[in-house]
Parts: C-alpha cells; structure tokens; sequence
C-alpha cells in the first residue's frame, strides 16, 4: 500500500491507549518542502510529516524536536526527542518521519507499536 499526499493541512489522528487524540498536521511531500521541514521556525502547530522520509537532521533548529519514525503502513517504529545540531540515524523499515514540538508526542500517547492515521479534513 503506497501512501501519496499533496503538501498541505490535513488532521494526525494517534490511535492510543487513551483513546483517539486528533492533531493539526502539515504534510511535506514535495522535495523542496521536505527539505525545508521545521528549519525557520520558532514553533510548530502540531505535528509536520515529511513523506517519503526516513531520516532528519536538526541542523538549523531553533528547538527541540520529537521525531516519530513511521513505516509504509503508518506504525511507528521508533520515537525520539532531538535537540538541535543532531543527525538522525536512518530507519530502514520508515518510509514516514513525523515531527513536533519536544515533548508533544508523549502527551499524544505516540509510542512505539502504535499507530496513526491521516484525516483529509
């Protein structure tokens, strides 16, 4: 199953423990807006996917990142808090990277084993 977006708005849905937690979520699919992810920002607004992706780097950050490493059919496969200045190792099995603020991914109950969806709003 090949999963194509548009960059764009659309809604995470994080499918936890504690039920169904909905987040605002930008989509970069393009190459220009992959390669410009979070780079310029002060903050994010939810989260940010970059697809295709399975690596990141925070050279350029002005904060700390959480990065969730998702495979084809949007598992996740790892999670990690970055601060600036770091390169992330590739996953070999993520074909997804999905950011955000330090720290939101716990509070969104994204784990390890966990799944996520994208809502067309």
């Amino acid at each position: 199953m090949r999963r194509r977006w548009r960059d764009g708005h659309r809604t995470l849905v994080v499918h936890g423990e504690r039920g169904d937690v909905s987040v605002p979520l930008e989509i970069a699919s393009s190459y220009r807006a992959r390669t410009k992810g979070l780079l310029g920002r002060d903050t994010v607004d939810g989260a940010l996917l970059l697809s295709p992706a399975n690596s990141v780097h925070t050279f350029g950050m002005r904060f700390p990142i959480d990065v969730a490493y998702l495979d084809r059919r949007l598992n996740v496969i790892a999670v990690r808090t970055m601060k600036p200045g770091r390169l992330g190792l590739p996953r070999l099995r993520a074909r997804h990277v999905l950011e955000a603020g330090g720290w939101a991914m716990a509070g969104w109950g994204v784990r390890v084993g966990g799944r996520v969806t994208v809502r067309a709003d």
